[in-house]
Order: C-alpha cells, then sequence, then structure tokens
C-alpha cells in the first residue's frame, strides 16, 4: 500500500485534534461540525502527504503499522506524564526559597540506532522541563543530557529515556529488543554544571 495516504489521513485526524470542532448543540449538529472538520483536515492533510511523499518510503506494512499503535500510543501518554510531573517538579525547585538544583550533565548509551528514533528521543528530553539534550556521540551511540538534578539523582534523568526507549526499539522496528539490557553506563555522569 502506498504510504502518502497514510501519512495523509494521520494529518487529517491531527488536524481534528489541533483545531477541534464545534461540540455544541443537537447531535446531528455535532456530526456536521466533526465531518466538516474532518473533511478540511482531509483537505489540508492529503495534499501535504502528497508533496512530501519523497520524504518517506513508497510503501507501507499496514499490519506492522497497526502492531506498532499501542506502543506509539503509551509512548505519548509515558511523554505526557513525564512532561507534567517534571512541570510540577520544576516549579517546586524554583519557588523554593533553597531552590535545590544540582545541574549536571548525564551520558545515556542508547540501544537504538535509527535517526529517526534517536531524534524522537532527543527531542522528547529536550521538551521536558529541566532536562535539554546537549550532544549526541556518534560514535558510542550516547545522548548528553544537562538535567537540573543530573548531579544528585542519575536515576530519575535515565529511567523515563530508557522507558521512551523501549517503545522507540518497537516503533522504529530496530534490530535490537526492549528486552536487551541497556548498553553498560559509559561514565554515568559528565560533568558538574
Amino acid at each position: 500500500m502506498k504510504k502518502w495516504p497514510v501519512v495523509g489521513g494521520l494529518l487529517a485526524v491531527l488536524w481534528l485534534f489541533v483545531n477541534g470542532f464545534d461540540a455544541t448543540g443537537t447531535p446531528v449538529e455535532m456530526l456536521e461540525a466533526l465531518v466538516g472538520a474532518l473533511l478540511v483536515g482531509v483537505a489540508v492533510g492529503f495534499p501535504i502527504a502528497w508533496a512530501t511523499r519523497d520524504i518517506y518510503t513508497d510503501q507501507t506494512n499496514l499490519a506492522r503499522t497497526v502492531r506498532i499503535v499501542p506502543s506509539a500510543i503509551t509512548y505519548v501518554l509515558l511523554f505526557v506524564r513525564e512532561l507534567l510531573t517534571a512541570n510540577v517538579d520544576v516549579a517546586y525547585r524554583v519557588l523554593s526559597p533553597s531552590m535545590p538544583i544540582d545541574p549536571g550533565v548525564v551520558a545515556v548509551p542508547l540501544r537504538v540506532e535509527s535517526d529517526l528514533a534517536i531524534t524522537t528521543i532527543a527531542n522528547s528530553i529536550t521538551l521536558t522541563p529541566g532536562t535539554l539534550t546537549m550532544d549526541y556521540d556518534e560514535a558510542t551511540n550516547t545522548l548528553y543530557v544537562h538535567a537540573i538534578t543530573g548531579r544528585t539523582n542519575y536515576e530519575s534523568v535515565v529511567d523515563p529515556i530508557r522507558a521512551w526507549e523501549d517503545l522507540a526499539l518497537v516503533i522504529f522496528d530496530e534490530a535490537r529488543s526492549p528486552d536487551d539490557a541497556p548498553p553498560t553506563d559509559r561514565g554515568g555522569e559528565v560533568s558538574g554544571q
């Protein structure tokens, strides 16, 4: 099956989530609003997918796509949970009179190897308050993460990254499995700031 129509459909649904629709009125009016918003999403999503079809592979394996949906949903839910938790944690640290911040840079060796999986994890780290992906060492397949608790709480920095990585191994069809042990720690904390 061609991949660009699948991408177009996903973009149409994404459009629906981003823009929403008027959910007031009678059930018929709500259905009309939903269909109208989805049609606008299709009118926007499919042309974009067609215009960018050279960026991704021609064909898609629909069975594989269906198989990874639970992992992708779990990834998003874990990310949102970490995002909310980190927001509260950073707010507490900033508002606390003692300001319990002990920043440091942590080396996190990865099992994922594809550029897309590494970029997804690195962006998830950077989008989470209190952490920032600083660098990636291709030779050792290691991310360097600056964290506000990097020197005192290595596990709190690495544990969410490992959970995302377990899911990314499935989502991006990596050679390794989530059951494989993470690479040995190549030094843990790199430096305190």
